[in-house]
């Protein structure tokens, strides 16, 4: 699918497929958005000292970067396994547009952004000591198949279900389910209600949080038990 660059509100930039009519990341500000949805509502919600994120999916690769920006701040004594998933990766040239090393201060992050998109994929990598990342280019839906540690935490940033409703539906939601831990967090930019009645059907939490700039609410849901 043809792909093209836009920079969003907050001056970071984000893909955008005609095909689709659809953005990767809110055009109202693609950083600052990944900040408040996976970081303050994810990851500053998780206290452990070893932490293993599922990403769904890995696209522009702004996700795992402001992780391992928080890691790099705040988190060096801990353990952080990031296990993401992708079917159709971004190019080289459109990692080199895309700059998102350019919009953290630290230039540390410049370098591993570059190192993110060039490691193997399905290999699993230290990307800095205590952080380790493995990327799986496959379908959503062989998440079933994937070999990984059970899950504390959940970057649901799937594209929204006007152009891939089967990514919003209870089969992959119960496939998240089970890879994840008891007590295990889901974080989405989503907020509709289908998705918080699968989400309670399985057996989680769901409570709705203030969105990100231009969007009113998003979902954080944590899993409290075994699927009925």
């Amino acid at each position: 699918m043809e792909r093209e660059i836009r920079t969003t509100e907050d001056g970071s930039k984000t893909l955008y497929i005609n095909d689709l009519n659809e953005n990767y990341h809110s055009h109202h500000g693609a950083l600052q958005e990944a900040l408040h949805v996976f970081i303050e509502n994810g990851l500053k919600l998780i206290y452990c000292y070893e932490i293993n994120i599922l990403e769904l999916g890995f696209g522009t690769g702004l996700n795992v970067l402001v992780t391992i920006n928080d890691f790099l701040k705040n988190d060096k004594n801990h353990v952080i396994n990031y296990f993401t998933i992708e079917k159709y990766p971004v190019n080289a040239n459109e990692v080199k547009e895309l700059d998102y090393g350019s919009f953290f201060d630290n230039p540390e992050i410049k370098k591993i952004y570059d190192v993110l998109h060039n490691c193997e994929w399905n290999q699993k990598v230290e990307i800095l000591p205590n952080f380790f990342f493995t990327k799986f280019q496959c379908d959503f839906f062989d998440l079933e198949n994937l070999s990984m540690p059970k899950i504390n935490l959940v970057y649901y940033d799937c594209f929204g279900a006007r152009v891939q409703p089967d990514l919003w539906e209870e089969r992959i939601f119960g496939m998240v389910s089970n890879k994840m831990e008891i007590g295990g967090l889901l974080t989405t930019y989503s907020s509709k209600g289908s998705v918080r009645r699968i989400l309670k059907e399985l057996n989680f939490e769901v409570v709705k949080m203030a969105g990100p700039p231009g969007k009113r609410e998003m979902i954080n849901a944590t899993k409290i038990g075994p699927e009925n």
